[in-house]
């Protein structure tokens, strides 16, 4: 029988939007409930209505959503989710997952943690994921499509920041790109820790999940961020989120709609010149059991949208949910969805598409509950 710690666990896994981070905290939150660890999900992002949230509770994990707001500025309601997850199951370690667009945790989540609720927590190293041909194109290695340099600005300060930077989709390079990879990372921040995974092929997860589950962050001094910069790279991202319900008199094939949806949305933000950040849609059929959803990912304009969950069966309908950040103006972000959304219900002779909800806009100024530069 295990013994119950004294503390919970804390566990930040961040990383830039489309980085790999739902698929790795899945995998972990996994490992660690097959050593019989009670383990509690944290998920953020600005707006509602979260792929990320819908895809961990189908995996059958306790899982708080904190819309609003990245983890820094609702500093509170993380606490408070944490608290409330401990009131419902009693978690033995936290895995929260922060926004994609979100820098400077160490100094404004990390350390306030340990500061204010050293007693109730152990904080692991933070560890952040890079898509590995992104951040070819990041560090100048390859060419191809980015973003602008306020962007590119929080993309380099999440990096900076960790404790362990993760090169996630590991199985998408040959040797060769990533150690070329591995080396530019190494020169532009010299020291840092490089490990690389594969989620999905499980590759070298054992060694990092280890280093989560053992050590604790080390204090330091928190790194400096020029939060106008930062605030003006957020408010060049725009932000979508949408559910919408699908009924069919005949029964359809959702991965390949879902498929068909993103190849839609790419086309035409490639059309405008918009680079894509993350695409994530879920369907989840009507009366679905646990884990019956189909999930999709479209990472990058030259990606091929991705299914990583599917349902093997027809469906006559069920809530779709499309999360979509991209450096366009929320405005063509909504034009782009409600055009693609039209345009492929219509492949599908008795199928009706109703939107319920969308809500598109730019990230606010990041402004921090608490900044401590140093743990003490």
């Amino acid at each position: 029988m295990k013994a119950t710690p004294d503390k919970a666990r804390y566990i930040m896994i961040g990383g830039f939007l489309g980085a790999g981070k739902t698929t790795a905290v899945g995998k972990l939150a996994r490992h660690l409930a097959g050593q019989g660890l009670r383990v509690g999900l944290i998920t953020n992002d600005q707006g509602r209505n979260l792929v990320d949230t819908a895809n961990l509770r189908s995996q059958g994990f306790a899982t708080e959503e904190i819309p609003g707001g990245c983890f820094c500025c609702r500093f509170n309601s993380l606490v408070e989710a944490a608290t409330k997850l401990t009131a419902e199951s009693r978690p033995d370690v936290f895995i929260a997952e922060p926004v994609g667009s979100c820098t400077d945790l160490v100094a404004t989540v990390t350390y306030p943690l340990r500061r204010l609720y050293g007693d109730q927590f152990k904080v692991a190293p933070v560890s952040v994921l890079v898509d590995p041909v992104r951040a070819l194109r990041v560090f100048g290695v390859e060419t191809g499509g980015s973003f602008s340099e306020k962007v590119l600005y929080i993309y380099l300060k999440q990096v900076e920041e960790a404790d362990l930077v993760i090169i996630s989709k590991c199985d998408l390079l040959e040797e060769a790109r990533l150690e070329a990879l591995k080396k530019a990372i190494a020169a532009k921040f010299p020291g840092k820790e490089v490990l690389t995974v594969s989620a999905r092929q499980g590759q070298n997860l054992e060694a990092w999940f280890a280093r989560l589950t053992r050590e604790e962050q080390s204090a330091g001094k928190a790194m400096e961020v020029d939060y106008q910069v930062y605030a003006d790279g957020e408010a060049l991202l725009g932000w979508l989120n949408c559910t919408v319900q699908l009924v069919a008199k005949q029964a359809f094939d959702a991965d390949g709609f879902l498929k068909r949806l993103a190849s839609g949305v790419q086309q035409r933000l490639q059309t405008r010149q918009a680079e894509i950040a993350h695409l994530k849609m879920t369907l989840s059929p009507e009366a679905c059991l646990l884990g019956e959803i189909a999930v999709v990912n479209l990472v990058r304009n030259d990606f091929v949208p991705e299914l990583s969950l599917h349902l093997e069966s027809p469906v006559t309908g069920g809530q779709l949910i499309i999360n979509l950040r991209a450096e366009a103006a929320p405005d063509l972000l909504g034009a782009v969805v409600r055009e693609a959304l039209a345009a492929t219900a219509k492949e599908y002779p008795t199928l009706q598409a109703t939107l319920d909800h969308l809500e598109h806009f730019r990230p606010g100024k990041p402004s921090p509950t608490h900044r401590f530069a140093t743990e003490k």
